[in-house]
């Protein structure tokens, strides 16, 4: 899984929920988790914790798995963080565990750029589901890349942190080479005039690979959501959320 300074730098963590808070992805996560009657959920990389701590509110059993140590210390600070079984590391954590659902969201699933490593994430869920348990992560279709709508640094976007202060970043395309997509992040701190630039990669694959990758590990796509609003995933849709089932 590609690592990322906007996951370690000391900034970017206490500014994280600022830049990332909770929206229509989150309260749509959360319909779903009831939906699909869950009990027992891994979130894997959970970062910060914001919906791990909401999951853990409304009375699941989360375990929160993430690889960024300093992530993890601020989601331990967090309301409801006593409720929550919180592992520092990986996929390889789940040899240890067993769950009903393995949930990735804020699009996770695209930072498994290497494929085997890909599908040993999906091969881990599936042993630590029983029958009939879910795996769901969202993922942006490749006709659709987010960075065609996010902010430039001549139109930069602003957020508070209430710690930090105003915070504007933008991002900078670097190179788009077949499914993948290297970029940078630069985030500048008003207060502190400091700029913080971070430079990662997105993979994006098509439904078509998602589908089969799931299958091969053991998986039957149930549904694939193309929206925040539940509508279902078609051409013309932002997002692909997958619900698969193992079998």
């Amino acid at each position: 899984m590609a690592k990322s300074i906007q996951f370690s730098d000391p900034r970017l963590v206490i500014a994280y929920d600022a830049l990332n808070a909770l929206g229509d992805d989150s309260e749509f996560m959360c319909n779903l988790m009831a939906s699909l009657k869950a009990k027992v959920i891994i979130d894997l990389g959970c970062g910060t914790g914001l919906l791990t701590c909401e999951l853990a509110k409304q009375g699941y059993n989360m375990i929160g798995v993430e690889p960024a140590g300093a992530m993890l210390s601020v989601a331990r600070s967090k309301p409801y963080a006593d409720n929550v079984q919180w592992i520092e590391g990986g996929y390889e954590k789940f040899k240890d565990l067993q769950a009903d659902m393995v949930l990735m969201t804020s699009h996770v699933a695209q930072f498994f750029i290497d494929d085997n490593e890909w599908q040993a994430m999906l091969m881990a869920a599936h042993k630590a589901l029983g029958p009939g348990g879910h795996i769901v992560f969202d993922s942006r279709p490749p006709v659709f890349p987010p960075y065609q709508t996010w902010p430039t640094e001549k139109a930069p976007r602003r957020v508070t942190d209430p710690k930090l202060g105003p915070i504007d970043w933008w991002y900078k395309l670097l190179e788009i080479k077949d499914n993948r997509v290297r970029y940078q992040l630069c985030f500048h701190f008003i207060n502190s005039n400091e700029t913080v630039i971070s430079t990662d990669e997105l993979i994006f694959r098509s439904q078509e690979e998602l589908t089969k990758s799931l299958l091969d590990a053991g998986f039957n796509v149930e549904k694939i959501y193309g929206d925040w609003g539940s509508s279902l995933f078609n051409s013309v849709s932002p997002e692909m959320i997958f619900v698969a089932v193992r079998v």
